[in-house]
């Protein structure tokens, strides 16, 4: 536990350090509220998932997994960048995010829109001055463009809005799921296999572990919905109630089995790295948890 928590500590103020040192200090431009924009949701907290699983993957790569810093903050700018556009007005209309009004709330709906924008743009400015070459850069460019765009988490976004006016099938929920919350962990974990210099057995074992992982963490997120603390979690809850959301199709006792059999699959993926007892223990940690 002590060495799980002491990684978890190192990998998360790696990527805070970096990124409120590194980004979007343009002090001689004149839309600075733009960037204050940018910075205000970037930098509002979080568990700062997707860098970890961009770290600890290019770990278990045998790499050095501070090298895998800027693909790591490529993940992380997505990831904001969706969650400003998703709480706007339009989308989900939510007040509050990570405990303090979100960012439409502060700066407006267009500067919310421009800065999610901003973040989406600066994502693949990260990967190309990433330290590897420039093979490894142009994979990474493939696989986040992937997973971010149409075929992934916008994707997904789509399927979502498409069907609030009806009840989804099983399939269908997976579909929206896999796309809209798997689909950037999938990148995340990926591209830590591509930082770390891993072998295409791992990019596809990394790829298995995310889809489960990200299918029972959002599960729990469902759950976290319904039976969740509003003041814990930093976000108002019961939001999904009308949505095609895994406790709407199952219930809550099959969700839980459910969230058990996904988190086990992602930890049967693991096999084929050398040293995965972090990642394993994250992965418990994530869909057991209750805020």
């Amino acid at each position: 536990m002590e060495m799980f928590e002491s990684l978890t500590t190192a990998y998360r103020d790696y990527i805070e350090q970096y990124m409120d040192e590194s980004c979007f200090h343009h002090d001689t431009e004149p839309q600075k509220q733009l960037f204050s924009a940018m910075r205000y949701s970037l930098l509002a907290g979080g568990k700062r998932l997707r860098p970890v699983f961009v770290f600890d993957f290019c770990r278990m790569c045998s790499g050095n997994w501070k090298d895998a810093v800027t693909f790591a903050a490529a993940v992380e700018m997505i990831h904001t960048y969706s969650l400003i556009h998703d709480d706007l007005p339009c989308m989900d209309n939510d007040d509050f995010r990570r405990g303090r009004p979100t960012n439409h709330k502060v700066y407006g709906e267009a500067m919310a829109v421009l800065a999610g924008d901003a973040l989406l743009t600066a994502a693949f400015a990260e990967l190309a001055k990433a330290p590897f070459d420039a093979a490894t850069r142009i994979r990474a460019v493939d696989v986040l463009s992937n997973c971010a765009g149409q075929i992934g988490m916008v994707g997904g976004q789509v399927l979502d809005i498409m069907s609030e006016e009806r009840q989804c099938t099983e399939q269908e929920v997976i579909d929206i799921q896999t796309r809209k919350t798997g689909a950037l962990i999938r990148a995340a974990c990926i591209l830590g296999v591509i930082a770390g210099g891993g072998s295409s057995q791992q990019i596809e074992a990394a790829a298995a572990f995310a889809t489960n992982l990200g299918l029972a963490f959002q599960i729990r997120d469902d759950m976290l919905d319904v039976i969740g603390n509003a003041q814990e979690l930093g976000k108002a809850i019961s939001t999904d109630a009308g949505k095609n959301t895994f406790v709407r199709l199952y219930g809550l006792e099959k969700c839980e089995d459910l969230v058990k059999c996904y988190t086990q699959s992602a930890i049967d993926a693991l096999d084929v790295f050398a040293d995965s007892s972090y990642m394993m223990q994250l992965a418990r940690s994530l869909t057991d948890r209750t805020v």
